[in-house]
């Protein structure tokens, strides 16, 4: 075990979960005990809610840690990790808190891991607040692919608020180090398509109505493209009730953007429709390789990985800035942040760039 103790203050700039996330998960990578304090000081119900304190659970046991303070309402964790090793293991919100979310925080640990690792991740699927199990396997994780990462993503059940119940499995082979990516060539969009979904008693009708507005919105903008949004019933593989969308648009290049939205009480469904395909319009109009979603939650990689990592953004959000503080304070990798000075620039484009610190995993 390291001697070094790691300090985070969980309540600096952005402030939330996300800070936990990245902190345990380095820790557990570096070997290095970690102690988080002010943990979502600045939130309405501070401290430590279900979901992170399964995503804390989870990672201790993952690497045989030791965990103080873990209870729901703490302000205050310590850390203490020991070697990765593989395995199965189980985590569960028993909310809706977010399965996307628990992923976060394991995916990056698993990797380097002595073996390779199955991770049973139980909750909401499709939860405000926390990217969409749709968002995960098809955005998510071909991008992250890119950085030599290999895992499966089997989805068991789909899980809404405020039920949970919602079950993903997760096979993750470890890495012997990550590579560097180069997004830097947005070029231009060649396909974009999507799916409206109900589940439980909510009638089929409000996802054909969100697929009619989204596609309406869209066609406003992109007159050239065929829009493919599949409009579905969730029968056997849900629990609960839930309505929602999400559209993705693919590059020449291969980038991938996505814009979604979940249905709530009294809310229209064609106004859920309409505001994912806005937010879809508005992460490509600023010509980056990824989207505000993806954003932030490449950083731990790029950090991590072995080489220069460049990627071309839209305006940076402060979730990414979050990212690269605790990034910076618990490794040696070095960000660059950049205007993108070139013809398809435009004023909110930018480029991210990080020497990683080439971690390896000495099991390997």
């Amino acid at each position: 075990m390291a001697a070094t103790t790691f300090e985070m203050d969980g309540s600096v700039m952005e402030g939330g979960g996300q800070i936990l996330r990245l902190s345990a998960a380095l820790s557990c990578i570096q070997g290095a005990s970690i102690k988080i304090n002010k943990i979502r000081a600045g939130r309405s119900t501070p401290g430590l809610r279900p979901q992170h304190l399964s995503g804390l659970e989870l990672v201790r046991d993952m690497c045989n840690g030791n965990l103080e303070g873990a209870t729901v309402g703490s302000s205050e964790i310590t850390l203490t990790p020991g070697k990765i090793k593989g395995g199965n293991h189980v985590a569960d919100t028993r909310t809706a808190g977010s399965v996307g979310l628990l992923m976060q925080i394991s995916l990056p640990c698993a990797l380097f891991a002595q073996g390779p690792s199955e991770l049973c991740l139980k909750g909401g699927t499709n939860a405000e607040m926390a990217p969409q199990i749709d968002y995960t396997v098809k955005v998510f994780k071909p991008i992250v692919e890119r950085f030599g990462v290999q895992f499966d993503c089997d989805l068991k059940m789909r899980g809404y608020y405020p039920k949970g119940g919602g079950e993903v499995v997760l096979k993750v082979n470890p890495v012997k180090e990550l590579s560097p990516i180069n997004m830097t060539e947005r070029g231009n969009i060649t396909k974009i398509y999507g799916r409206a979904f109900v589940a439980g008693v909510l009638p089929f009708k409000l996802a054909k109505d969100m697929s009619t507005a989204a596609v309406r919105t869209i066609r406003k903008e992109i007159k050239d493209l065929y829009i493919n949004i599949q409009s579905l019933q969730e029968k056997d593989k849900a629990c609960g009730n839930g309505n929602g969308i999400i559209i993705i648009a693919e590059s020449s290049t291969g980038c991938i953007f996505a814009g979604s939205s979940l249905g709530k009480k009294g809310v229209y469904a064609d106004k859920v429709g309409i505001e994912a395909a806005e937010m879809l319009l508005r992460n490509i109009r600023h010509n980056g390789c990824v989207d505000e979603f993806l954003q932030d939650q490449l950083i731990i990689f790029m950090a991590l990985a072995n080489g220069t990592s460049r990627m071309r953004t839209g305006p940076i959000t402060l979730h990414t800035q979050t990212a690269i503080h605790v990034a910076e304070q618990l490794t040696n990798a070095k960000f660059v942040i950049r205007k993108a000075e070139d013809e398809h620039g435009n004023n909110d484009t930018y480029i991210i760039e990080c020497q990683g610190v080439g971690a390896t995993n000495p099991s390997l």
